[in-house]
């Protein structure tokens, strides 16, 4: 199965700095793509139309991406692994603090089933929105990962998580400790896209995400919520 998993700062001129908790990054050389523009990726580049928008869920911050992924696994919509085409100015992967040392030793440290308690992290303080994709790979959760970059994006991909040709394999002396009770890691097929020009769709989507994400964004790119919208079937996914 298939998810497209958005974050609205991909659609900015530039990155945005992290605005303080409950402010907005202000809007000088982070202005939100035209309209036209916005519609042009997600026909062209991920291959949807208004006309038949795909089930998914729009939340605040991109974290939830997760919650949600996992609440679809508990009603039998989505199979785990699955790809996730992940578009989005960060990579998510844990890149700030804790960073990713957390998940590669404490995690990984863990059976499995215990990787699956959200709100253990949550309580911890350890899962936030700029590591949640990083939890997802460690969960076994992410069969193939395709990263599509804003064109202004920062160089944040952990180098540890990378393989020598370009996949990602969570590992550290931990996970070998523990890879008879656990298993051996998987090795995640990994693309990513620099210029998103270059990427397109191979196949349709199961379901489409959408993170607000306040404090990446100014305000004024809240309107390209509606254009977005138009391409998720929100009421697809009557789960809670």
């Amino acid at each position: 199965m298939r998810v497209l998993d958005i974050d609205l700062d991909f659609f900015l001129a530039d990155c945005c700095p992290l605005a303080a908790p409950g402010q907005r990054p202000p809007l000088t050389g982070c202005e939100p793509w035209p309209i036209e523009q916005v519609r042009a990726f997600f026909e062209a580049n991920c291959g949807l139309s208004s006309t038949a928008p795909v089930p998914g869920r729009v939340f605040e911050t991109h974290d939830q991406a997760l919650v949600f992924w996992e609440e679809l696994i508990a009603a039998g919509r989505l199979s785990a692994p699955f790809h996730v085409t992940h578009v989005d100015a960060h990579s998510d992967l844990g890149i700030g603090y804790p960073g990713p040392n957390y998940v590669l030793f404490s995690v990984l440290s863990m059976p499995v089933e215990r990787r699956l308690n959200l709100p253990f992290f949550y309580a911890q303080h350890k899962l936030d929105e700029a590591n949640y994709l990083l939890f997802a790979l460690a969960m076994r959760r992410v069969a193939s990962l395709d990263n599509v970059r804003n064109p202004r994006s920062r160089k944040d991909i952990p180098p540890m998580l990378l393989t020598p040709d370009g996949n990602i394999h969570l590992t550290s002396m931990a996970a070998q400790l523990y890879a008879a009770q656990n298993g051996a890691e998987p090795v995640i097929p990994f693309r990513n896209y620099e210029d998103y020009h270059a990427f397109h769709a191979s196949e349709p989507y199961d379901f489409v995400t959408l993170a607000m994400s306040p404090r990446y964004a100014p305000p004024e790119a809240d309107a390209l919520r509606t254009v977005i919208g138009a391409y998720i079937n929100e009421q697809a996914i009557p789960l809670r």
